[in-house]
């Protein structure tokens, strides 16, 4: 019988033939909660100095300008306070998806469960991803020297609907990102389980992720740069695909892709960081606080 690897790091059927119990329900979500929230803090400090550069090099004012390799970890408070209930959003709601879709259809496809589950925890998640971002990138280019201060300004200048600037172009950018990572991700440590006979070790499903991870991160750079401009931009009016034309435009189509080696390079390393440590920690939670 075919086998898959889900997010728990475990082998179960492909076809769950009966429905998942509540108290299934319960420890799936809560240990991707606990795991999602570990990994997410873990990456984010760990590489925060590569998305710094990555975001000077997209900034419109230019890398030196935005403050070159000075002060890298600026903004890594207001990073931190999001980075654990935004990873921790982000994998309940896609752990409680994707066992809700494949109940509710079994016939399914793999890939349009996970990329259907992998877009609804994008939804989740940026609603607390976004504000942090737009603090942390504004003080990242130069514009603030703290993440109270910018807070402080976006506040003063645009009112709370300030912080979820760029909201809609991040869910442009997430979504594509993870319609492509997750899939990949799942099939990488389904066909070596299916290889190897067991399921995959947390270093091995960080290895996968940190292969999907790159490939997603270098094709969808061209929307990551445009929501930076966004985020960063003193019009509440701009959209992504506006924005994107107006960079192609006036800066041609290399400038599409400011920043892609650093992104790359964070998202291949930062997949291997986050898929590592939320398949080792979600795999501690259940057999600790679940296994009797």
């Amino acid at each position: 019988a075919r086998v898959s690897a889900n997010l728990s790091g475990h082998f179960a059927p492909a076809r769950p033939c009966a429905k998942m119990s509540t108290e299934q329900s319960r420890r799936q979500f809560a240990s991707s909660l606990v795991a999602g929230s570990v990994a997410g803090t873990s990456v984010d400090v760990v590489l925060f100095p590569i998305d710094t550069v990555k975001t000077r090099l997209q900034s419109s004012e230019g890398f030196w300008k935005s403050g070159g390799f000075r002060g890298v970890y600026k903004g890594l408070s207001a990073a931190a306070i999001g980075s654990a209930p935004g990873a921790a959003l982000f994998f309940g709601t896609y752990t409680l998806a994707n066992a809700e879709l494949h109940q509710l259809s079994p016939s399914a496809p793999d890939p349009i469960i996970h990329m259907t589950s992998a877009s609804c925890g994008e939804v989740a998640a940026c609603i607390v991803r976004v504000p942090t971002e737009v603090v942390k990138q504004r003080v990242q280019a130069g514009r603030h020297k703290a993440g109270s201060e910018a807070f402080m300004e976006i506040l003063r200048t645009d009112g709370p609907v300030g912080l979820w600037r760029g909201y809609v172009s991040t869910l442009a950018r997430e979504i594509p990102f993870a319609l492509v990572q997750f899939p990949l991700y799942e099939w990488l440590k389904t066909t070596y389980g299916e290889v190897v006979g067991r399921a995959p070790k947390p270093w091995e499903s960080a290895l996968a992720g940190s292969l999907a991870g790159g490939f997603a991160a270098a094709i969808t750079t061209p929307l990551d740069v445009a929501k930076t401009r966004i985020m960063l931009s003193k019009n509440p009016g701009m959209n992504v695909i506006t924005m994107l034309k107006r960079i192609y435009r006036e800066e041609g189509a290399k400038r599409l892709f400011s920043g892609v080696s650093p992104r790359v390079t964070w998202i291949s390393i930062g997949g291997f960081v986050f898929f590592g440590s939320f398949e080792a920690t979600k795999k501690l939670v259940l057999e600790t606080m679940f296994d009797s």
